[in-house]
């Protein structure tokens, strides 16, 4: 059996009141015992994700970043009632076990939910992870499956109809990324100018109105154990709202790096997309739109707008390590990538026939 996920040693000057944590959790959850054991997540560079364990009772908590962050940013509170709303429609999203809007405890907002036990896959196969070229695939399929399934879910059922701001929500990405990158650009990074000018010019209009995750990838996703190509859970839900689907495939896509793709993108690859078996960003796209009924004609649009907004929140994040709210140091060359991504939106948008 591959092993299960586990937290790592927490990280210098992210460390948690162990005393505070204990209080809050032998009052939300009856019948814990001992002192905590507290450990991190190794995965993400926005919200911290901690482990806390009693005994063999394991809880995982969610909370925002230190340092100075965005006003609209990680909110906590929302994405734990997002959570609680769509759990009944979507099953895989973990069970919610208690909310703190208390900052006298942590100094900030965070929640706790059940641990799921199991696989996740980050920049590399786990190396007992042994999938031949078409387990590969059909494991691929899987996750893109589920991706599908929560963009049917009925969003008025489960409560989520008026988490969106209606049609429209294009126009908002385009114009809320962009104004985003603009407060966090630093002097040492390219303007996107001509990338955002493109975004703006050939925006389409909305291809539906679904629940949408905003940043469906492999490292989010939880693997059974005892049977890998199925998937038990979806993790990080905190940008999820009413949107279109294609927006959310493009984000997904951001992050899809092919065996062939240039050095500087490979530099980025944060899920095993680069495995014999694994589908192109093309096939990607065709399979996901012939499972979903979704169309495009032309998905250059949604492509180059995935890039961009990945390079909008590596800049938010390089420009806390720049202005030095955090010390982070897996943050030190994320203006350079950046840059790199810039580049690729302005060689894309070159050869697009839109």
């Amino acid at each position: 059996m591959t092993q299960i996920d586990q937290a790592v040693e927490i990280r210098e000057g992210e460390e948690l009141d162990v005393a505070a944590v204990d209080r809050f959790m032998k009052q939300a959850v009856p019948g814990l015992e001992g002192e905590p054991g507290i450990r991190q997540y190794p995965g993400g560079a926005s919200n911290l994700t901690y482990q806390v364990d009693y005994g063999n009772q394991s809880y995982v908590l969610r909370r925002p970043p230190f340092g100075k962050i965005a006003k609209s940013a990680h909110d906590m509170l929302r994405e734990a009632r997002v959570m609680e709303a769509l759990k009944p429609a979507y099953p895989y999203v973990p069970n919610i076990v208690a909310i703190c809007d208390d900052h006298s405890i942590l100094g900030c907002d965070f929640y706790v939910m059940e641990r799921l036990k199991g696989i996740i896959l980050r920049q590399d196969f786990p190396q007992d992870f042994n999938l031949s070229a078409d387990d590969t695939r059909k494991l691929c399929l899987n996750v893109i499956d589920k991706l599908v399934d929560l963009h049917t879910v009925d969003a008025k059922g489960a409560g989520l109809d008026k988490l969106g701001k209606g049609a429209g929500y294009v126009q908002r990405q385009i114009g809320g990324w962009s104004d985003r990158f603009r407060k966090a650009r630093t002097e040492d990074v390219g303007d996107f100018e001509a990338v955002m000018a493109w975004l703006n010019d050939k925006m389409p209009e909305d291809v539906a109105q679904v629940v949408i995750h905003n940043d469906y990838r492999f490292d989010n996703v939880v693997l059974n154990p005892d049977n890998p190509f199925e998937v038990i859970g979806v993790l990080d839900w905190e940008m999820a709202t009413i949107g279109d689907p294609l927006m959310d495939l493009g984000n997904s896509l951001a992050y899809w790096i092919e065996a062939d793709d240039e050095g500087p993108f490979q530099m980025l690859r944060r899920q095993p997309t680069h495995r014999p078996g694994m589908l192109t960003r093309r096939e990607v796209v065709d399979y996901y739109m012939e499972k979903s009924g979704f169309r495009a004609d032309n998905f250059d649009f949604y492509e180059i707008y995935g890039l961009f907004r990945l390079a909008v929140i590596i800049q938010q994040i390089y420009y806390r390590f720049y202005h030095g709210q955090t010390k982070d140091k897996r943050f030190a060359a994320f203006g350079h990538a950046a840059n790199y991504l810039e580049q690729r939106c302005q060689r894309l948008i070159r050869e697009s026939s839109l």
